[in-house]
């Protein structure tokens, strides 16, 4: 969509964190690296090997029991799970988070023109601040209000409403911009316009 004119009527955008704003599989490769090079020290495993298996498995099957089948394939103590599991929220990350580069730009956009840019993130509220934490924001963080789901209690729908409620918008104030039928869903749930993430580029 050219130039963003679709955000032109628009007052606040909403965003989600992972696959919206970055890669998923960014923050998640660095934490396996990490868990690798963390079980080549405790117990001598091939990091290489691990990270190789790893990063395989959750290409083809996702993060669904990644623990369990790297534990049986390489014959680690469950034990281990607590720091796989703790990597997930606290992970001092190698490389920091960068920002598609058509988000970066759209983001920019917004600041220019004055509009809220708030982020609405579900998943576990530790992780996700700790993704924003090491996410190269060029300068944009200043700009930025966070709402975790779980932390609130309440649906994805409901905490939408929140923001609109907070800031005193329309629905047609307020665009969503999300990367999966969930996000969707919650903004039809309200009426709000919804927009998927790769769609916009400049």
């Amino acid at each position: 969509m050219d130039n963003f004119s679709f955000a032109k009527d628009k007052q606040l955008v909403i965003f989600e964190l992972d696959d919206v704003l970055f890669p998923a599989k960014d923050y998640l490769l660095q934490v396996y690296y990490l868990f690798a090079q963390f079980m080549e020290y405790t117990e001598q495993k091939s990091a290489t090997a691990i990270l190789d298996f790893m990063r395989t498995e959750y290409e083809q099957g996702g993060t669904e029991g990644l623990f369990v089948k790297t534990a049986a394939q390489f014959d680690l103590d469950e034990k281990y799970f607590h720091n796989f599991e703790l990597l997930h929220q606290t992970a001092r990350l190698p490389l920091k988070l960068l920002l598609f580069q058509n988000m970066l730009d759209f983001l920019e956009e917004l600041v220019i023109d004055r509009k809220k840019i708030v982020i609405v993130t579900d998943g576990d509220p530790e992780q996700q601040l700790n993704k924003i934490k090491q996410t190269e924001w060029n300068g944009l963080e200043q700009y930025l209000t966070v709402f975790f789901v779980q932390e609130l209690g309440q649906s994805k729908s409901e905490v939408f409403q929140k923001v609109l409620t907070d800031n005193d918008l329309s629905k047609d104030q307020c665009l969503v911009v999300g990367a999966n039928n969930f996000d969707a869903e919650q903004s039809k749930l309200i009426n709000l316009p919804y927009i998927e993430s790769l769609e916009i580029y400049k």
